[in-house]
């Protein structure tokens, strides 16, 4: 359930159903599948569409992240990752807040929760990695170690990675601040929409005294030029959706009413196309600036599409029959 009773104010609640990944209910974020409203999607009423909403549900605070939300955000980008008729993925933040106001897509990690080793989870918390109890042997030192490796961590880049490895594009739907970590989880999004009202643009690492040297930093470069992304990064200046839309930073900045109608238009008309070509064009562009990580991607879907071929299937029937393949049927292409 939200935090919120609305969810979002872009929210139309007759458009989506409540997902419970693993059956285990969540607190810091939402996740919806897209459903059905008969005459007006081509399908029965209530029919489960391919596309799957996943927000950030702590509005009082922008929408930070705690080790927690990143737990769950991860539970749920990989739930979605898992689900075979799930063609793309919204990643947004909900809103607005009841306090202020103010929209948010995410603000980067909670610097509450900031400690010398990363992020803490609350003392009470039992971080979702645990895999079992500790053997009754160790030592009380032993266990305090452990401990602490558990309860501080910068895992948000492992919800990075799987946002890149997921085979399915993510839309990251932003309907107002979206700022030092919240700004790489965008980058990192295959596409991005924005609230032309309210969305603001903010890379504050640098005044925070941290530094995404990584996809948040390197795919910028690539998105906007390297002059522009270090403009972003140094100054740390706010800029707003039609700004971000001219620089390459997100694809389009749109009324804030239709924010969630555009995005889900968009995720839509993915679900319309290939399945395969899809995988492969993402994975394709991702593979120059993943390295060998990226090319095991692409070349892993490659071997699954070569193993629905006739070719690749005399090649493993003659081995399983000890004999010898007969390739002559297969011409050299060129």
């Amino acid at each position: 359930m939200s935090f919120l009773p609305q969810v979002s104010d872009t929210f139309d609640a007759d458009r989506w159903r409540e997902v419970v990944p693993d059956h285990t209910p969540l607190t810091e974020t939402t996740y919806h599948r897209l459903v059905s409203r008969g005459d007006n999607d081509g399908a029965p009423a209530g029919t489960d569409l391919p596309l799957v909403r996943i927000a950030i549900d702590r509005p009082l605070i922008r929408n930070a992240f705690g080790p927690h939300t990143v737990d769950e955000l991860y539970r749920c980008i990989d739930d979605a990752r898992c689900t075979p008729d799930v063609a793309s993925i919204l990643l947004t933040g909900n809103g607005p807040s009841p306090k202020d106001g103010g929209y948010s897509f995410c603000s980067g990690g909670d610097q509450r929760a900031r400690g010398a080793e990363g992020y803490r989870y609350a003392s009470a918390e039992k971080p979702s990695s645990d895999h079992g109890a500790d053997p009754e042997d160790l030592t009380p030192a032993r266990r305090a170690r452990l401990d602490k490796g558990r309860r501080a961590r910068l895992h948000i880049l492992e919800v990075q990675r799987l946002m890149r490895s997921t085979p399915k594009p993510i839309i990251a739907v932003v309907p107002g601040w979206s700022t030092g970590g919240g700004h790489s989880l965008m980058v990192v999004c295959d596409l991005a929409i924005a609230s032309k009202e309210h969305a603001v643009f903010k890379q504050v690492d640098a005044n925070v005294s941290s530094f995404d040297a990584g996809y948040g930093s390197a795919l910028l470069a690539r998105q906007v030029g390297d002059k522009r992304a270090r403009q972003i990064f140094f100054l740390a200046d706010t800029y707003d959706a039609d700004q971000a839309a001219a620089w390459g930073v997100i694809n389009e900045s749109v009324p804030h009413a239709e924010l969630e109608p555009t995005a889900i238009d968009w995720g839509m008309k993915i679900a319309s196309k290939s399945p395969q070509s899809i995988r492969m064009l993402k994975y394709a562009f991702n593979m120059v600036d993943d390295g060998i990580a990226g090319q095991q991607a692409f070349a892993g879907e490659a071997t699954r599409l070569g193993y629905m071929t006739e070719e690749a299937r005399e090649g493993r029937d003659a081995f399983l029959e000890h004999r010898s393949p007969d390739w002559s049927q297969f011409p050299y292409y060129f």
